[in-house]
């Protein structure tokens, strides 16, 4: 398995850093690549600008992976539930990949492409943070995964 994450847009410093954090921990499990596109903020509308970040984010992921989109409207997942689906992609040995939108969200149509729609919660968070809870929740899943102290569930 192989997990891409493809983002619209570049980090900040403060939260590069914390990014580059988890980015270093995951790799202990498995490969994960993270692949910024450009924001198109200059071609019109919300309408094409999601579309043409859409197209980006399509490039960014290799054809025949599995597509999860980070949505409001999708499924929110638990830790432990996450790491069961990090358990079954891995199973599969296909590429993995985890789109993130930008400030405009995603295009309706790779939405409805996702084989997965995944929420953070009913929180609106600002892209550059949800990409921080993802690579955090991916590294906690891989502790669950491999039985390490890090995850400390409910009781």
């Amino acid at each position: 398995m192989k997990l891409i994450l493809a983002v619209v847009g570049r980090l900040r410093p403060c939260y590069r850093l914390a990014a580059d954090e988890y980015l270093e921990r995951i790799r202990r499990f498995w490969p994960l690549e993270e692949r910024e596109v450009r924001e198109a903020g200059r071609v019109g509308n919300e309408i094409a600008q999601r579309r043409a970040e859409g197209a980006l984010l399509r490039e960014a992921v290799p054809t025949g992976a599995t597509i999860v989109a980070l949505d409001l409207g999708g499924t929110p997942w638990s830790s432990e539930g996450l790491a069961r689906r990090v358990s079954h992609w891995r199973d599969t040995g296909r590429t993995v990949g985890l789109l993130i939108g930008g400030a405009v969200g995603l295009e309706p149509a790779l939405l409805t492409d996702a084989e997965e729609r995944w929420s953070l919660g009913p929180l609106t968070l600002p892209h550059e943070l949800a990409r921080v809870v993802v690579l955090e929740q991916l590294y906690r899943a891989g502790t669950i995964l491999a039985g390490l102290p890090y995850h400390k569930g409910r009781s």
